[in-house]
């Protein structure tokens, strides 16, 4: 199917009658993808929810208080009213479990209902810590990847398996980057060569080492997040969040079989933009956090070139990219990896968050302890660490050594 010729009538309709099986679904991404399908189409079949739990009436009770019961699901709630949860109960259905596990941790007669209903699998569950310990990083990331497309295999009438990544596997490449899958071995370093069962050994090492020397558990996690970084970066990673994801797509990709496989690479995800709540967003995620330092004045300056493109993605213009994927590849027997990407079509530099930033607080100011609004100043850019450190020696090294700060602060020192 032509993806230019779908409209949301057919893309609602698709939904009618499925079984989905959601990983992640406590995340940002998932909520607002249960909430979309739920809202279009009230007559999907269920939708099963993997969320970690020590058995299933805590995994409804999790998905209650943390899913069903957030803002987002607002709008769906007044649309039902008193019969909200009779709907939910209805069509959701959690199942504790866990991707790094074989058959995510399920019983027989649970293994044997979700692998016989379901239609579609969207696998959005992630560490997504840039600076994750390795081992726990690999486990979700990577042995996670390799579950979810073993249990895949053994659903009877499954028409799509979609996957969540992210554009930055990629690495910090410049100008224009194709959509390719990335092959076993694959690294972003000439001259290196990526071998995952050798990675999983180099990990179960470590810790029989720790184990071995009695490490504490601070040792521990330290160690284990110095390895993960290590050996991103010495494949060309400049992670471990990335890195991992990277190999947990050259998994699926070496595993899939006949499977349809789609690959969905966002990019900094941000806050919803039309529906079902404009600028809803749980929590402090990537840019937000800049923008609440700013308000707060806890970040007054930023190290970054002012002219380089932020690239960013509002979280429901991602689900309506899943939904769409799903549609258009459902029962193709390929893999198909989409950018869900912003800087090529509507770039936005940092720039243009700081005026932004700063238009919308002098129209909506913050206020102090005593009700006062509060006047911001604009945040200032330095795109050189020297410049910064030129910065910091005039305005506080100087000062502490009886140096006069006048001339310091009566400079516009906007972005240098």
């Amino acid at each position: 199917m032509v993806i230019g010729e779908m409209d949301a009538a057919q893309v609602a309709a698709f939904f009618r009658g499925k079984n989905i099986l959601i990983t992640g679904a406590t995340g940002f991404l998932g909520k607002v993808l249960l909430e979309k399908i739920l809202r279009i189409q009230p007559e999907v079949t269920k939708l099963f929810l993997l969320v970690r739990a020590t058995d299933d009436e805590s995994a409804r009770r999790r998905v209650q208080t943390e899913v069903t019961g957030r803002e987002i699901f607002q709008v769906l709630r007044e649309k039902h009213g008193k019969g909200f949860e009779d709907f939910i109960e209805e069509k959701v259905y959690p199942l504790a479990g866990d991707v790094m596990y074989e058959d995510f941790g399920l019983d027989t007669a649970k293994l044997k209902e979700v692998s016989k209903d379901v239609d579609i699998i969207v696998n959005g569950a992630a560490t997504t810590n840039f600076y994750e310990r390795y081992d726990v990083s690999f486990d979700t990331n990577v042995l996670g990847a390799k579950q979810i497309c073993a249990f895949a295999n053994k659903c009877t009438k499954l028409k799509m398996l979609l996957h969540v990544s992210t554009a930055y596997v990629c690495g910090e490449q410049e100008g224009l980057i194709l959509e390719k899958p990335f092959m076993m071995g694959d690294t972003l370093r000439e001259g290196t060569h990526l071998d995952i069962e050798s990675e999983l050994n180099l990990i179960k090492h470590t810790q029989m080492e720790l184990k071995a020397n009695c490490a504490t558990d601070k040792a521990q996690r330290k160690t284990m997040k110095e390895l993960g970084l290590k050996r991103a970066r010495r494949f060309g990673w400049p992670n471990t969040y990335v890195f991992t994801k990277a190999m947990g797509e050259m998994l699926l990709g070496h595993l899939r079989g006949d499977l349809p496989v789609v690959i969905i690479r966002p990019s900094i995800i941000t806050s919803i933009l039309k529906e079902p709540l404009p600028g809803w967003m749980e929590g402090v995620r990537t840019i937000d956090s800049v923008f609440l330092g700013y308000a707060k004045q806890a970040l007054k300056f930023f190290l970054v070139d002012p002219n380089t493109i932020m690239d960013v993605i509002p979280g429901d213009m991602v689900v309506n990219t899943m939904m769409v994927a799903m549609l258009a590849h459902s029962g193709e027997q390929a893999q198909t990896i989409y950018h869900v990407t912003s800087s090529m079509s509507n770039p936005a530099s940092y720039m243009t968050l700081r005026e932004s930033a700063h238009r919308y607080f002098v129209d909506n100011p913050p206020r102090g302890e005593n009700g006062e609004p509060i006047r911001l100043n604009k945040m200032r850019f330095f795109s050189t660490v020297a410049r910064l450190r030129m910065y910091m020696v005039i305005k506080y090294k100087l000062p502490l050594e009886g140096a006069t700060t006048s001339s310091v602060e009566n400079t516009d020192w906007p972005c240098i």
